[in-house]
C-alpha cells in the first residue's frame, strides 16, 4: 500500500462517516442554508431588489423570490458578465460556466469562490464514499482519466469562462493531478476525434484504474483503444481498471455494450453534476438512487411537474415532497442563482435518506396531443423490452410525427441505433408500445381512442448518432443526445440516416 493510498483510506472513512451524519439532518440543513444564503446576499443588488432583509421563513422566501429561468434572470447576469460586483452574490464570480440552451443561446452560469467547493468536494465525496464501501483505495496507485471539455478559458467581464468540465480541470487538487490523464495539452484539443487519438496514444500503455466521462464518448474511447491495441477487451489492456464514474445521462442504454467491451461488469458510480451545482451522487453501488446533496451550499425547491409551466406554480421544500412523483428542480445557491429552474425533472425514490433519480428534462418531452411523455418513460419502456429480446441499443431519440406523409393517424417516431437488433422487429415495436401505454396513462388513452397510432421504430445506420452530433458541433465532451423532443428539428436530420 502506497502512502497516498493509506491517506486516502483514512480520508474515505472520515468522509463516509460525515455523509451518514448529514443524511439524518437534511431538513434542518436545508432550512439553515436557505437563511444563510439570504443573509449573505442581503446587500447585493438582487438582495435589495427582493427585500432579503424581511425574509424569515420559507413563505417569506417564496413571496420575495419568484421562480426564474435563465432569460428571466438575465438582466442581473448581464450586469455580472459586464464586470459589475455585488449583483447576485457578494463580489464577482470566480468563473463563468459557459453552456448552451435551447431558448437562450449561450448561457453564462456564475461559479463563485463560495460555490466552487460544491463542485469539487462533492466529486471527491462520491469517490471516497465508494472507496470506503468496497475498500478499493488502490485506485490511486495507478492512473485516472477524466474525459472532459477543453480547460482553455476565455474572459467575460474579466472573469475566466469556459465549459464546466474544463473549469474543473483547473481546480483538481495537486495530489490527484499526478495520477490524472490525459495531459493538459491533449485536453486543450477542441476537435473530439483528434483529441481522442491523442488520449488513446497517451493512455494505451498506462495502468488505468478509474475512468470518468459521458458513456457514449467513453464507448468511443474503448473502441479506439481496442482497435489500436489489437486486444479483445479493455480488461486485457487495463487489467486493474475497476471503477467507472459517469453523469448526465442514464447509463442503462450503454451498459451492455460497455460491459461487452470491458469483458466483465465494472463497478460504477453515477453522479449528477450541472453547471448550476453538483446536485446528487450515488452513495451505494447497489442502489441506483442518488443521494441529494443537502449540505453543500444549495437550497432546493421542487415544483410538481404538472404545474411546471404555470405562472405561479406550487413550490415545495424538501420535507413536503412525495415518493415516485416527478418534480421540476429549482435551486438557490451561493453562486447567486435564485429561484432558478434548471430544467431537470427528478423523482424521489427514498425519503430516508432523500434520494432521487433524474426522470428527464422539463423541456424535453412530447405532448403534441396532451400525452406529456417524459424521458424516464421512454427509457424504461425500450430498455425493458430490449432486455427480453436480447437486443443491445447504442442510442435513440423520439419525436412526434403529427403529419405523416401517408396522411395516416399521427404517431411517435422512434429513431434507434442497435448494436444487436431484435430478431422480430414487429413484435419488439408492439411490446415497446405496450410498455409506453403502461408507463403513461395519457398516451394509453390516445392509443385506445385512435388519436395516435402505435409507435414506429426507425432503425438507424451504424454511427448515425455520432454523425448527427458531429454535424451539430457537439461530438465529445459533456454533450448528450436528447432522448425526446416536442418538435421534429432532430428528426428531420435523422430521417436521412435511417438504414435502408
Amino acid at each position: 500500500m502506497s502512502f497516498k493510498t493509506f491517506i486516502v483510506k483514512k480520508a474515505a472513512a472520515f468522509t463516509a462517516k460525515q455523509i451518514n451524519k448529514w443524511k439524518k439532518t437534511a431538513i434542518k440543513d436545508q432550512q439553515s442554508i436557505m437563511l444563510n444564503l439570504v443573509n449573505q446576499a442581503q446587500q447585493t443588488v438582487f438582495g435589495k431588489d427582493h427585500h432579503f432583509s424581511t425574509i424569515k421563513t420559507y413563505e417569506d422566501f417564496k413571496k420575495s423570490i419568484p421562480v426564474r429561468d435563465y432569460e428571466d434572470l438575465r438582466p442581473y447576469i448581464d450586469r455580472v458578465t459586464a464586470g459589475e460586483s455585488d449583483i447576485l452574490w457578494p463580489g464577482k464570480p470566480k468563473y463563468f460556466a459557459k453552456t448552451s440552451g435551447t431558448t437562450s443561446g449561450v448561457k453564462y452560469i456564475p461559479i463563485t469562490k463560495d460555490s466552487m467547493p460544491n463542485h469539487i468536494a462533492t466529486a471527491r465525496n462520491a469517490m471516497f464514499n465508494y472507496f470506503h464501501q468496497v475498500g478499493n483505495t488502490d485506485v490511486f496507485d495507478g492512473k485516472l482519466i477524466f474525459l472532459s471539455g477543453s480547460p482553455v478559458l476565455e474572459s467575460k467581464g474579466g472573469v475566466p469562462t469556459g465549459r464546466l468540465s474544463g473549469i474543473v480541470n483547473h481546480e483538481i487538487p495537486t495530489w490527484v493531478k499526478t495520477n490524472q490523464l490525459p495531459s493538459y495539452d491533449t485536453n486543450c484539443i477542441e476537435d473530439w476525434e483528434s483529441k481522442l487519438e491523442k488520449i488513446v496514444e497517451e493512455t494505451i500503455h498506462q495502468d488505468m484504474r478509474l475512468i470518468s466521462g459521458i458513456p457514449p464518448w467513453v464507448q468511443m474511447y474503448f473502441e479506439r483503444i481496442l482497435e489500436k491495441s489489437g486486444k479483445k477487451t479493455i480488461r486485457e489492456v487495463f487489467p486493474n481498471y475497476s471503477l467507472f464514474m459517469y453523469g448526465g445521462v442514464n447509463f442503462e442504454p450503454y451498459r451492455s455494450k460497455l460491459e461487452e467491451l470491458c469483458g466483465k461488469r465494472t463497478d460504477s458510480i453515477e453522479t449528477y453534476p450541472a453547471s448550476e451545482g453538483f446536485i446528487a451522487f450515488q452513495d451505494d453501488k447497489n442502489d441506483n438512487g442518488l443521494l441529494l446533496n443537502t449540505r453543500s451550499g444549495i437550497f432546493f425547491e421542487f415544483i410538481p411537474v404538472e404545474n411546471a409551466f404555470e405562472k405561479n406554480p406550487d413550490r415545495l421544500m424538501l420535507d413536503q415532497v412525495e415518493l415516485n412523483k416527478d418534480y421540476a428542480l429549482v435551486i438557490n445557491n451561493n453562486a447567486g442563482l435564485w429561484g432558478y429552474d434548471i430544467g431537470d425533472c427528478v423523482r424521489f425514490v427514498s425519503l430516508d435518506p432523500y434520494k432521487i433519480i433524474v426522470s428527464g428534462r422539463v423541456k424535453h418531452y412530447i405532448s403534441a396531443f396532451g400525452e406529456h411523455v417524459i424521458g424516464k418513460e421512454v427509457e424504461e419502456a425500450i430498455l425493458s423490452v430490449a432486455k427480453n429480446h436480447h437486443a443491445n441499443i447504442i442510442e435513440f431519440t423520439v419525436a412526434p410525427q403529427v403529419n405523416p406523409p401517408d396522411k395516416s393517424i399521427p404517431y411517435h417516431e422512434w429513431f434507434v441505433e442497435f448494436d444487436k437488433k431484435p430478431d422480430d422487429m414487429d413484435l419488439f415495436s408492439k411490446e415497446v408500445d405496450a410498455e409506453m401505454c403502461a408507463q403513461n396513462i395519457y398516451y394509453d388513452d390516445l392509443i385506445k381512442g385512435n388519436i395516435l397510432q402505435p409507435l414506429k421504430i426507425r432503425t438507424m445506420r451504424k454511427d448515425a448518432f455520432r454523425d448527427f452530433m458531429k454535424s451539430q458541433g457537439k461530438l465529445g465532451g459533456q454533450n448528450k443526445v436528447p432522448r425526446l423532443s416536442n418538435d421534429r428539428k432532430i428528426a428531420e436530420v435523422l430521417v436521412d440516416m435511417v438504414a435502408e
